[in-house]
């Protein structure tokens, strides 16, 4: 059972209404924040890790299909 106990015949509905508006989840991480590491996902929802300063950071920096977002700050300025 799911963590929202939400029916199979509804999950499409509430999967679309979750991802409706930006969701902080691995920007809030220290893992980009502190120790600078890239976090890639893609439309399969599969996440990957990238090293900072590797040749796939590099290309996945430099490729103007991929969206990039900054990791999020831990504390308003």
């Amino acid at each position: 059972m799911s963590r929202q106990a939400v029916p199979e015949e509804d999950r499409a509905l509430a999967r679309e209404a979750f991802f409706a508006r930006s969701q902080a989840c691995l920007r809030s991480s220290p893992l980009g924040k502190r120790y600078g590491w890239g976090i890639h996902h893609n439309a399969e929802s599969k996440i990957a890790l990238v090293p900072l300063g590797s040749d796939e950071y590099r290309n996945l920096a430099a490729d103007p299909e991929v969206k990039q977002t900054k990791a999020m700050r831990s504390r308003r300025v």
